[in-house]
């Protein structure tokens, strides 16, 4: 398929695209993250996470420039991004239920759609990489294009960044704001925890310190392992716990225990993992995501799985909030992603962040009736992160 000096393939999977070319397009976006590398993906492939069989059908989508180069040899990548036909919409986070309910009560058909992000992860960031904005909407378009000539009901671009956003629009597709919480180590940064809580509105600094007090007087200690010093046990123990959340809540694991052990392979230094003991044994852990370093050095963290074996009042807060931004503050890290939702973040000083995802439907009157709710939508959340300003946990300036 070809989009004006463009060719467009389309892949059965991530391992058709060379790791090395993947990645260097990867690392020329203004906002990378380490869901869309080669190894990531490919591991949800190979581990038999997001596969078929799971209703994650991948169609990794590659884009060269039309022509080869002089000597016969094909274009380098000015463009890819991995794209999933979907035959449900389980591990996604942007909700479209209601969409796809409304379309089967007047008999048609939802699945399969396209859907275009990392699987299971709700992290905002690049999508459609690109070597320059002109390749990002010929990107854009094509999927487009290529969603109408494959019949499906609909394509789905989720947690874009702003370029995203910005090619997503120019190919004609509708917008949707979501709300997520991030932490920000202010610069020059916090010199401590305690510098942290320092700056907090005394009522959250209390509560911050009661909830702590009542995991150490329950006798739970953390220690922390990054990268290579993460053991295979550790990385056993840290799986017992996520099976059994997902478990407790009534569904099975999205993620295989031979995902994370490709994890641990191939992508170790990108992961951070905090582990809570009680009297020498092993209750509780939280697995965070560590972003490569950007060109200022910056880097991000991000809070991703976590279980406990025992129930003790606010060992999640500890395992998730506290102790990850102890260790932000401590290592110089700059922002700490809590996830999709959870408003009770706020409480814990991560604040209100307006997330983009960019949708497209075949069906003109479908599309039309969406476009409409999508625009009173981004009037509500317009008016809820303005809300949720007005519960800034944060000293006011004047105090």
């Amino acid at each position: 398929m070809s989009r004006n000096d463009y060719v467009i393939e389309v892949h059965d999977a991530p391992l058709a695209i060379a790791a090395a070319d993947w990645n260097a397009l990867l690392a020329l976006q203004s906002d990378p993250t380490p869901f869309m590398r080669h190894e990531y993906l490919a591991a949800m492939h190979a581990s038999g996470s997001a596969t078929a069989q799971t209703g994650w059908t991948p169609r990794f989508i590659t884009l060269r420039a039309s022509g080869g180069t002089d000597d016969g040899a094909p274009q380098r990548l000015a463009g890819a991004c991995a794209l999933y036909l979907k035959d449900h919409s389980y591990g996604e986070y942007v909700f479209d239920h209601a969409w796809a309910h409304a379309y089967r009560q007047h008999g048609l058909r939802y699945y399969p759609k396209a859907l275009v992000a990392p699987p299971f992860t709700p992290v905002p960031g690049a999508r459609l990489l690109a070597r320059n904005d002109a390749a990002r909407v010929a990107l854009a378009k094509g999927l487009v294009q290529w969603c109408e000539q494959s019949r499906l009901s609909s394509l789905h671009l989720l947690f874009a960044s702003a370029p995203d956003v910005a090619a997503c629009t120019e190919a004609g597709m509708m917008l949707r704001h979501n709300v997520q919480f991030h932490w920000n180590n202010t610069a020059p940064g916090y010199r401590d925890f305690d510098a942290f809580l320092a700056s907090l509105n005394q009522e959250k600094r209390k509560k911050i310190r009661q909830e702590r007090r009542k995991v150490e007087q329950a006798g739970v200690v953390f220690r922390c392992a990054s990268g290579p010093a993460i053991t295979a046990a550790d990385w056993d123990f840290f799986y017992q716990c996520y099976e059994r959340t997902y478990y407790e809540h009534g569904n099975a694991p999205y993620l295989s225990r031979d995902f994370f052990h490709r994890m641990a392979r191939d992508m170790a230094d990108n992961w951070l993992l905090f582990i809570g003991e009680r009297q020498g044994r092993a209750i509780a852990s939280s697995l965070i995501a560590l972003s490569d370093p950007g060109p200022d050095g910056e880097r991000i963290a991000y809070g991703r799985y976590w279980g406990a074996l025992e129930r003790v009042d606010c060992l999640h807060f500890e395992a998730c909030y506290y102790q990850p931004l102890q260790w932000c503050i401590a290592h110089g890290y700059r922002r700490f992603e809590g996830g999709a939702q959870g408003e009770h973040k706020m409480a814990r000083a991560l604040l209100p962040v307006q997330t983009t995802s960019a949708h497209w439907l075949a069906h003109p009157a479908f599309a039309e009736a969406v476009d409409d709710f999508l625009q009173r939508e981004r009037q509500g959340i317009g008016n809820y992160m303005a809300e949720l300003e007005q519960r800034n946990p944060f000293k006011s300036a004047n105090a």
